[in-house]
């Protein structure tokens, strides 16, 4: 593959899968199965190993999927809570096993096998037997306290009893039956309110709630599956189960110790037949290394451990009628065409709607409004049309066009050469565009309004207060005050929020405009390189390609972006509401570390890696993605990333401790 081309297709899969974490962590409406998520990571893996010079830092592949929330403290989790590898099917569950086994130079390893539950991944504190605290997986390194929410779980006990150690931490999974899911939907459907879409989001969802009295009307349920502690009292995983169980802790009944792996499949094979006569959603199996001191032994990758990996059951398929297809605008413009489907019992749920993704996979499945089609949920999550039983096809149905204007908005829509989604180009007055923008401009990395949530955005836009981001500093308390369950104390946390805004640095404000393209890091580039809006917009698109790490794209965008006339007046309105457009030059600490390049792996126990990259960078070092022939440094910390650590061996780059670059800067 050439350059530019490798360089491309990693730009379009980088953003195609923060995309998709975005939907399945934050919005918890995921668009794509599992199985189809893991197959771009694994292409990403591979293009990100032959052209490392072109990795995102922030890469989907080395980092869990996940982000904190807004109207919640973040808090940094005591060990990172990573994710699982996925396998499919029971040849790559022996390749792991061949690891393990290599890796220990054991012939057979003891396994502990749990059934993989559909909910959200949860972490509880315990302090001298009571329950302290509850934080969500977040990004893998810091996540919500969502204590308040996690204590009206019933069954999860607050007080224990027995043997417990003084302090410890245990992580599970939140979810709910599919019995309390119909009794909700009942609930909704007589209310007259939209009916949830499966079990899963709703318990996503309700943790996400800031009214602790509506999360204790969800009937929510807890398993939990792995403790931590600094004791060292259990020699195995199945120990610590049985003793957590006897000190009152919910422990799941269906988990097995297997030895060997073909125990393994015999479990896997016995639960892919029992699991429809559970009462909760399963979609796999999780298997781990029993001993505890082989689990420390084998360690981890940046995001994965090395002694667990999950197994995926295979899908189930129902045959419905297609009804028509309709079509979603998202955030970003993106079409997705969705299939209206015949209601059919599919895993428990009744599916109505499956994702068509784009114009070509509606090409590939020759899909046609009234074919019986064969629906499957991805994952045991989303519903998707795979194929067509065309013995049914009626030989009058026409073949489907796809839609060419914006069904929100009625722009035409435009399709980047070599991209599978159609775009709507009016991102300044499409409604989904529109509302999405606030969203992001509000979001904790940009202007930080916490008293402005995704409903409160989407509220202000359809009573037409605001309908660009700059129409929020024209807000009055007494425009907030006519909104209906508006009271005084809310509308003063909306306006003080504004208010508070203003003080965001230049960098933030840039992010938060949401121009394509720039993230947080392109941001900080362009406000240290050009310093004022003034100088930035003055600047030609050679300029900002001489700015570190800015690339033709980025560059062409954001010159044209900038001449927009619309742009322009918003910017202007931005500066009238007084916010920061400039910034002073930063003086570096030192030059001590000039002329080095570094590179970055790995979880750090005193400072975050964005920390450690600032402190390269003040004292006149240079960070990079990838390692190449032209890296000094690693600065590698746990569970560093093994391609960079066996390119970085391979090259003879010195490996450095935080403690070694810190000592390096003092000397």
């Amino acid at each position: 593959m050439e350059l530019a081309n490798a360089k491309l297709r990693i730009e379009q899969l980088t953003n195609t899968l923060k995309d998709h974490n975005y939907r399945y962590y934050v919005l918890a409406e995921p668009i794509i199965s599992d199985f189809e998520f893991d197959q771009i990571i694994k292409e990403l893996e591979h293009l990100e190993l032959q052209f490392p010079q072109f990795a995102d830092p922030n890469s989907p592949t080395k980092k869990v999927g996940g982000s904190v929330s807004e109207g919640f403290i973040t808090v940094k989790h005591q060990r990172p809570m990573l994710s699982l590898a996925n396998s499919y099917n029971e040849e790559e569950l022996r390749e792991f096993d061949d690891r393990i086994c290599k890796a220990t130079g054991l012939s057979a390893i003891e396994y502990v096998c749990e059934l993989k539950i559909d909910g959200l991944a949860i972490s509880v504190f315990y302090e001298n037997g009571k329950l302290v605290q509850a934080i969500t997986r977040g990004d893998g390194i810091q996540g919500d306290d969502v204590t308040e929410n996690v204590k009206t779980i019933r069954s999860l006990t607050h007080t224990l009893s027995g043997n417990y150690p003084e302090k410890f931490e245990m992580r599970g999974e939140i979810f709910m039956h599919r019995k309390g899911f119909d009794r909700l939907n009942e609930q909704r459907k007589a209310a007259g309110e939209a009916e949830y879409a499966n079990p899963r989001n709703v318990a996503s969802g309700s943790l996400k709630t800031k009214d602790t009295a509506e999360v204790a009307k969800r009937p929510l349920d807890i398993y939990l599956y792995y403790l931590l502690e600094d004791e060292g009292r259990f020699q195995n995983h199945a120990e610590s189960l049985d003793a957590a169980k006897s000190w009152g802790l919910k422990i799941a009944e269906t988990s097995k110790v297997c030895n060997g792996i073909d125990q393994v499949l015999a479990f896997l094979h016995e639960w892919d037949e029992k699991r429809h006569d559970l009462s909760f959603d399963t979609d796999g199996v999780v298997i781990k290394v029993n001993n505890k001191n082989l689990q420390e032994e084998l360690g981890f990758t940046a995001k994965t451990p090395r002694w667990a990996i999950a197994y995926k059951f295979q899908t189930e398929t129902a045959t419905t009628k297609l009804l028509g297809i309709t079509y979603q605008v998202g955030r970003t413009g993106a079409i997705t065409p969705v299939a209206e489907l015949q209601p059919v019992a599919l895993l428990g749920t009744t599916v109505k709607r499956a994702s068509l993704h784009n114009a070509n996979e509606m090409q590939r499945l020759d899909v046609r409004i009234g074919d019986m089609v064969f629906v499957e949920k991805g994952g045991e999550i989303i519903p998707k049309i795979v194929g067509i039983d065309f013995s049914q096809r009626a030989l009058d149905l026409q073949p489907e066009t796809y839609i060419t204007h914006c069904p929100e908005c009625q722009t035409e829509l435009v399709r980047a050469e070599g991209e599978a989604q159609h775009y709507c180009p009016n991102d300044q007055l499409c409604p989904p565009q529109v509302v999405g923008k606030i969203e992001h401009f509000v979001g904790r990395k940009a202007m930080d309004i916490q008293s402005i949530g995704s409903e409160m955005a989407e509220t202000l836009y359809r009573n037409n207060l605001v309908k660009t981001a700059a129409d929020l500093y024209d807000l009055t308390f007494e425009q907030l005050i006519q909104l209906d369950r508006m009271g005084e104390k809310s509308a003063n946390n909306i306006i003080d929020g504004i208010q508070a805004s203003k003080q965001q640095p230049f960098e933030r404000v840039l992010f938060a405009m949401g121009i394509r393209y720039i993230g947080e890091t392109v941001a900080k580039k362009l406000v240290a390189a050009f310093l004022t809006i003034e100088a930035l917009m003055a600047a030609s698109v050679e300029d900002m390609l001489a700015v570190d790490e800015i690339g033709d794209r980025i560059a062409q965008t954001l010159f044209q972006t900038l001449q927009n006339p619309r742009i322009v007046q918003e910017i202007e309105r931005f500066k009238s509401a007084g916010l920061r457009f400039e910034t002073q030059k930063i003086e570096k600490a030192s030059e001590k570390l000039a002329g080095k390049i570094f590179v970055i792996s790995g979880i750090f126990e005193n400072y975050s890696r964005d920390e450690l990259k600032d402190l390269v960078e003040n004292n006149g070092g240079k960070m990079a993605s990838g390692i190449t022939s032209k890296t000094n440094f690693l600065i590698a910390g746990n569970g560093v990333g093994p391609s960079k650590l066996e390119k970085a061996q391979q090259l003879g780059v010195t490996f450095l401790s935080e403690d070694a670059l810190i000592n390096m800067i003092q000397e």
